[in-house]
């Protein structure tokens, strides 16, 4: 076991080179070459050279308020003595980078790898915005628990959580037939939300580049595609069309528009509600760690504030307002960082 994972740690310092030589998972920021006619094409080299010199200083002082989880690791599972950990995980831009197309946001191999690991050793869940049978399929491992939806599709331990209303708490078997329970608080929503995703549909048909995907409990108007001088109007239709469901509302993430149905559950929750289905409602003795790089992980990272408990760790190589403690600069150092972790907990039980 500790070759694999040391034959994974060589591997994994080559894991950008890995993605550049994989079209279909190329990060945005290298998809697309500069425009020659653009009006910044023409600035001095010097001007250029300021600005990146800028951006590195004002990363390196937003380093100190969020340090590096990887240069900050033997502190942070020091601390972690005695206790159990539990890891939760964001999907798109931690677990993959993201992409063009919303269904080829693959994860490599050795990322799955590495998360077979840490599952062996801690309990560990993935929450995403993506239904919960997409992420799955992107990942493809029993050892984890999955909450698609912003959490409002979770499937995980077999213990049905009493302070939550049993009328959305099922009984399911995963693919090896262990009993899980499937929790869905949303239920209610979803003949509205299919009518909604028709309509929707229908109505950016006409605007080249937007994409409707059904996510179950919730739905993403990715515009990643879209001309700029087409937001305004997609945009407008997205607000007229959710303007007839009074109980819904919107959010935003990074190119999408999402659609949600107004109840107060968010990643956050869904995170309270899977510690306490793993037993941990009121443990003093549980360090959660959560590795997320969308604003809608700033909700699991408030829970951990709240709590006083665990690591919020914040995926992202730009400054930006944060509740996390710690960083980690892009999917790459997630691996890293995982990978020691697997590692710790092979050592710690010789």
């Amino acid at each position: 076991m500790r070759e694999n994972l040391k034959r994974w740690l060589y591997q994994a310092m080559g894991f950008q080179n890995e993605l550049a030589k994989t079209p279909r998972i190329e990060p945005i920021s290298k998809a697309t070459k500069p425009n020659k006619t653009e009006p910044n094409a023409g600035e001095p080299k010097d001007s250029k050279s300021d600005l990146s010199l800028c951006a590195d200083v004002k990363y390196m002082s937003w380093l100190k308020e969020h340090p590096s989880a990887l240069s900050s690791f033997q502190e942070m599972i020091g601390a972690a003595k005695g206790k159990r950990i539990v890891v939760f995980l964001d999907y798109d831009g931690t677990l993959s980078p993201i992409v063009n197309d919303p269904d080829s946001a693959f994860m490599s191999d050795l990322m799955r790898s590495a998360v077979r690991e840490v599952a062996r050793l801690y309990p560990t869940a993935i929450i995403s915005g993506r239904s919960r049978q997409k992420v799955y399929g992107f990942v493809k491992l029993d050892e984890v628990f999955y909450a698609g939806s912003h959490g409002m599709d979770i499937m995980g331990p077999a213990i049905q959580a009493s302070s939550y209303d049993g009328k959305y708490q099922s009984k399911a078997l995963d693919k090896k037939g262990n009993e899980l329970t499937v929790f869905q608080p949303a239920q209610d929503f979803l003949p509205s939300i299919e009518k909604m995703l028709n309509e929707l549909e229908e109505t950016t048909s006409e605007i080249n580049g937007a994409l409707v995907e059904d996510n179950r409990f919730c739905i993403s108007v990715h515009y990643r595609h879209v001309l700029q001088e087409d937001f305004g109007l997609l945009e407008k239709k997205v607000q007229a069309v959710v303007a007839k469901y009074p109980c819904f509302h919107l959010t935003r993430g990074k190119k999408v528009i999402e659609i949600r149905p107004s109840i107060k559950w968010n990643k956050g929750d869904a995170l309270v509600y899977l510690l306490e289905t793993l037993g941990f409602a009121n443990s003093s003795d549980v360090l959660p760690i959560y590795i997320g790089d969308d604003r809608t992980d700033e909700d699991a990272f408030k829970v951990l504030k709240c709590r006083g408990q665990g690591y919020p760790i914040i995926v992202s190589s730009n400054p930006r307002d944060t509740l996390a403690s710690y960083s980690l600069r892009d999917p790459s150092e997630v691996l890293s960082f995982l990978i020691r972790l697997a590692r710790r907990g092979d050592l710690s039980s010789v």
